[in-house]
Parts: C-alpha cells; sequence; structure tokens
C-alpha cells in the first residue's frame, strides 16, 4: 500500500513554474525599453552629432554708397600732427598752474608760473651792478674831461716854452690813460646791459606759456612739484606741465597692406567712420602716403586730412575708412541696391558665384550677382540675397544641399 505521506506531497502547489513565468515578462520589458531608447537615440541625439559647424555672417545694407563702392578698406586712428608737452627751460618748484584739461589755450597765454625769488634777485643784483657801472663811468668822463683841459694848458705853455716837456708828456699820460678807463668803463656797462638782460630772460623763464593756441589734453604737475626739462630719475621730478594739441592738424593714420597701396594715391577721397559714431560719414582726403614701409607688418603708413572739422573729432579716437575711387557716388548718403556680407562667405565654381544660405538647421546653395570689389572684407551682394540672410563664412567640413548645420 502507498505511503500517505507520499500522495499529501502530491497536493502541494509548484510556485518554481511561476517564478520562471514572472522572470520572462521582465525580460521582455527591460528588451522592449533597450529598443525605445536605441530609437530615441536615432531620431534624436543622431542628426544632432551629425550637424556641422558653420561660422556665419549675416547680410546687411551697407551705411552708404561710398562704403559699397570703395576700392579699399582699412582702419586706423586720429592723431595730431601738432602737439607738445610744455615743460620750462630750467629746473625748478611749480608755484602756480592754471590750465586744466579740455581747456583751450592761446599762443602765449600763461599755463603756470615757477618759484621765482632767486631769479628775482638775480635780476635787481645785474641791475644794481649795471648802475654802478654807469656811475663808475660818469666820474671817469669828468677825470677826463680835467685831463684834456690840462693837457690842452700844457701845449699852449709848451709851444711858448713856458713849461717843461716832461710836464707836457705827464699831462698826455694822464689823459690818455683816463681815455683808456672810460673805454673799458664803456665795455663793463655793456657787460652790465647784458648781465641784466640774462636775468630778465631766466626770469621769464619762470613763467610757462602756450607754444601755440590750442587743447589742453593732460594736466601734469601740481604746486609745489618739481619740474625739469630732462628726467631727473627717481621719478619726484615732472618733465611737463601738460600736454597741448592743435585741434586744427587733427588728421588719421591708417596702416594699409603693401599688395594693395597702389590703389591709394595722394588728393584721393575718402569715407571715414569714427568708430564712436558709426552713423556719421565724414569726407576726407589722403594728404600722403609716407615713403616708408613697416617690415614687420608689412604695411604702409597713409595720412588723411579731414575736409570737415567738428568737436566730436577727437584725438587717437579709432576710425574705419574707405578710398573711393573715381566713379564714386558724390553724395554719402545715396540710395545702393544689395546687401553686403563678409568676403568668406562668396564662393565659385563653374556654375558662378553662390553663398550658402542657413535656413533653420540646414544649408541651400543660393545663387548671387557680385556688385563691387572682391578682394575687400565686406563685398556688395547686388542682388540673390537681403538684408537679414545668415550666409556660411566657414565650416569644419564640405558642404552640401540640406545639410544639417550648426552655429559655433
Amino acid at each position: 500500500m502507498a505511503d500517505p505521506s507520499d500522495r499529501i506531497s502530491q497536493l502541494k502547489i509548484d510556485r518554481t513554474a511561476n517564478e520562471k513565468a514572472g522572470t520572462g515578462w521582465v525580460w521582455w520589458a527591460a528588451g522592449a525599453a533597450i529598443v525605445l531608447a536605441a530609437v530615441a537615440w536615432m531620431i534624436v541625439l543622431r542628426p544632432e552629432s551629425s550637424a556641422l559647424l558653420v561660422e556665419t555672417d549675416v547680410a546687411r545694407k551697407p551705411p552708404s554708397a561710398a562704403a559699397a563702392s570703395s576700392v579699399l578698406d582699412a582702419s586706423g586712428y586720429v592723431v595730431a600732427r601738432r602737439q607738445a608737452t610744455v615743460s620750462s627751460k630750467v629746473t625748478g618748484k611749480v608755484e602756480q598752474v592754471f590750465i586744466e584739461e579740455g581747456m583751450r589755450v592761446e599762443e602765449g597765454e600763461i599755463v603756470a608760473t615757477l618759484d621765482d625769488s632767486t631769479q628775482q634777485a638775480q635780476l635787481e643784483l645785474a641791475i644794481a651792478q649795471a648802475d654802478s657801472a654807469r656811475a663808475g663811468l660818469v666820474e671817469i668822463e669828468a677825470q677826463l674831461r680835467n685831463a684834456r683841459l690840462e693837457r690842452n694848458r700844457l701845449r699852449d705853455l709848451a709851444g711858448r716854452d713856458l713849461t717843461s716837456k716832461s710836464s707836457l708828456d705827464t699831462a698826455e699820460a694822464v689823459y690818455d690813460e683816463l681815455a683808456a678807463r672810460l673805454a673799458t668803463g664803456r665795455e663793463n656797462i655793456g657787460v652790465a646791459e647784458r648781465n641784466v638782460a640774462l636775468a630778465r630772460d631766466s626770469l621769464a623763464n619762470m613763467t610757462i606759456r602756450a607754444p601755440f593756441a590750442g587743447m589742453v589734453v593732460s594736466k601734469n604737475a601740481q604746486p609745489g612739484e618739481m619740474i625739469s626739462p630732462v628726467s631727473a630719475g627717481g621719478g619726484f621730478t615732472r618733465t611737463g606741465i601738460c600736454t597741448i594739441i592743435d585741434t586744427g592738424s587733427l588728421e588719421i593714420e591708417v596702416d594699409v597692406n603693401e599688395s594693395y597701396i597702389q590703389r591709394v594715391r595722394a588728393g584721393q577721397r575718402v569715407s571715414a567712420v569714427l568708430d564712436a559714431y558709426p552713423d556719421w560719414r565724414i569726407p576726407a582726403e589722403v594728404i600722403a602716403i609716407v615713403p616708408t614701409a613697416d617690415r614687420q607688418k608689412a604695411t604702409v603708413r597713409v595720412r588723411i586730412g579731414f575736409l570737415e572739422r567738428d568737436e566730436r573729432v577727437l584725438r587717437d579716437m579709432g576710425v574705419k575708412v574707405s578710398f573711393l575711387g573715381d566713379e564714386s557716388p558724390q553724395e554719402s548718403g545715396a540710395d545702393v541696391q544689395g546687401v553686403m556680407i563678409a568676403a568668406d562667405a562668396l564662393r565659385s565654381d563653374a556654375d558662378g558665384d553662390f553663398v550658402w544660405l542657413v535656413r533653420g538647421n540646414s544649408v541651400e546653395r543660393r545663387s548671387v550677382f557680385v556688385g563691387g570689389p572682391r578682394d575687400r572684407q565686406r563685398i556688395l551682394v547686388a542682388s540673390g540675397l537681403v538684408a537679414g540672410d545668415t550666409v556660411v563664412r566657414a565650416a569644419d567640413g564640405p558642404l552640401s544641399a540640406g545639410q544639417n548645420v550648426k552655429t559655433r
């Protein structure tokens, strides 16, 4: 007969099968999640990683006809051809300063005075010495008159044999001696007067005046400081009172690459724009081309003069200039058809000129017509683009129509 305990064990529920069934479902769910993640990566992340990095530029309307039709662009600074750091001829202590930055001074106007007590005393001494020399000369002249009368009287007596020859010789010697002393006295007076003039000049050097009319751009010394025409070392002695510039001598200096200097000539019309006033175009012209080149920068310096003067133009301001051709329009505000883009954005092939136009996250090829010089930093595109279009200047790889791009 079978054991009752075996029958009872057969009535137990087998939980192993349920555990195996539950584990299989979990693995199926994990696999589905992995597949969904892969699909999401292919859809979202993959295009982003395949996007080509590009550098872009925005097409803009040219500020003027002159800027659009210039033969060469350059940048430089406003400089003053006539400027001076006003100092003294001698070393001295500053007593008063009469100028401030931004003040206009006229030629010969006093800008400062130095302590002149020593020079004043030297002048008084020189004047006293000159007066003494004149007084001594008056005494010699009186003695000479008496000696002349005595000599003439003895000559008359000697002619009548009423006096000795030795007495006449003595009178003649006295007269000659006084005449020589008179000549020396007159020379001494001349020397004394020169000493007075020198003392007056030394005193005048204690008053510092403006060498020409202009604007004070810096004040370098204060009352109580020492000033010297040469550096005394140690940093405690100033070498100038102030710096004055002649505002009428302001001009522009630019460095032109020597490869393009043939496009510049004396008298050429120029349109200048100050960095501080980008909407203000100033008419100018080339004064001269400095006849030397900078071998380090491979540039040639060009001087440009303003045709209009304005108080807004200040020394050391940054300025951009456009050298105009003979056919350039006279009116700087004339309307121009087209837009300006960076020269790097223009491309050419057998089909002509074109640019890569950015549309959203991709690019498309756009044919354009160039309406100006091509060898400038920014060129005029007469048709094919409108203001606000974004074009590709540079890319990390070759471009094709529909290529996904991302801006750096």
